[in-house]
């Protein structure tokens, strides 16, 4: 039995997004996870980091997904509340389990290995009847929509559930963005990966974020400006193409594009999130009325920044570290 969320309904959104909450393990040390002894603790997930950039630039976000009734899930709850994201719509399952994931350490900038345990999480059961007992007034919560493809990879029940948003959301007139984030170990085929996430991006028709290459495992093209083609030709409405250290490529369907260098990092800590990273800054920024040159602009900034630290969200700017920044456009 799923547990109702215990906070009253609030008024519209600024954004909602879906996904797994996981409880993230960071080594302590460097070297091979089964010879470490040291782990410090996040809540992490691709969703879950965007939620938390936007929240602390005072965006007022709400996350769809389910969590164990378990020591992980209560963390992530917790998570949450110290963030100030809002829980409404999180559900607990009392049935399965909340997912985890170890994460190593390098000291070189390299990818760190990164070792998931999720399979048949509670996440994985959330379906489109959860959403419809969660909002049975029919009427979209939010201004904007944050999608990624690692959703509709849980499970068959979590993909038409994400599919749904996005129908919705176009419907009632909210913005929409998605990043392909693609994680083929969690799909049947890289061939269905590829019909899926794209399937998506078309039905979301709004901000599509993907990165180079990324985007040429689902295209099958291999430049910048011929990705972000690609989608605009399937109803996307402006596409950001991430380049790493290079910056980012934009393109919109009234036909400006230009690609804008990062701010350079003396040092990599870690990668992972500053993909994410770069999704805060661009859908912060478009929602606050800047142009798309300036919220690619904002993106790369706080990609940048994220690299520089350890955990997944730890170099996400408030909005007072945002506003102090010349790096961060704020208008």
């Amino acid at each position: 039995m799923d547990a109702a969320p215990s906070q009253p309904l609030l008024d519209v959104l600024d954004v909602l997004t879906v996904g797994e909450p996981l409880a993230l393990f960071v080594a302590q040390q460097p070297g091979d996870l089964a010879d470490v002894g040291s782990f410090q603790r996040f809540a992490a997930g691709a969703e879950l980091n965007v939620a938390t950039g936007l929240a602390r630039l005072g965006v007022r976000v709400g996350y769809l997904s389910k969590v164990g009734d378990d020591s992980f899930g209560r963390f992530v709850r917790r998570t949450l509340d110290t963030e100030g994201i809002d829980a409404r719509y999180l559900l607990t399952d009392a049935q399965h389990g909340t997912g985890f994931m170890l994460k190593g350490r390098t000291v070189d900038g390299s990818d760190p290995a990164i070792e998931y345990h999720r399979r048949g999480s509670a996440a994985s059961h959330l379906g489109l009847v959860d959403w419809r007992n969660l909002h049975a007034d029919g009427v979209f919560p939010a201004r904007h929509l944050h999608l990624t493809g690692i959703t509709p990879a849980l499970s068959p029940t979590a993909r038409e559930l994400v599919f749904e948003l996005a129908r919705e959301a176009r419907a009632a007139g909210a913005s929409v963005s998605f990043d392909p984030n693609l994680r083929p170990r969690l799909w049947p085929s890289q061939a269905e990966m590829v019909d899926c996430v794209n399937a998506l991006a078309a039905q979301a028709r709004g901000t599509v974020l993907p990165g180079l290459a990324e985007g040429r495992v689902l295209t099958g093209l291999q430049h910048p400006q011929d990705i972000a083609d690609f989608y605009l030709r399937q109803g996307a409405s402006q596409v950001l193409v991430k380049l790493g250290a290079q910056g980012a490529f934009f393109a919109d369907a009234q036909g400006r594009s230009a690609t804008l260098a990062a701010p350079v990092v003396a040092r990599v800590v870690d990668t992972v999130g500053a993909g994410d990273g770069f999704a805060v800054g661009v859908i912060s920024a478009l929602l606050e009325g800047l142009d798309l040159a300036d919220a690619c602009v904002r993106g790369n900034a706080i990609g940048a920044r994220v690299v520089q630290f350890p955990g997944d969200a730890d170099g996400l700017p408030t909005r007072a570290e945002l506003m102090n920044n010349k790096d961060f456009p704020h208008g």
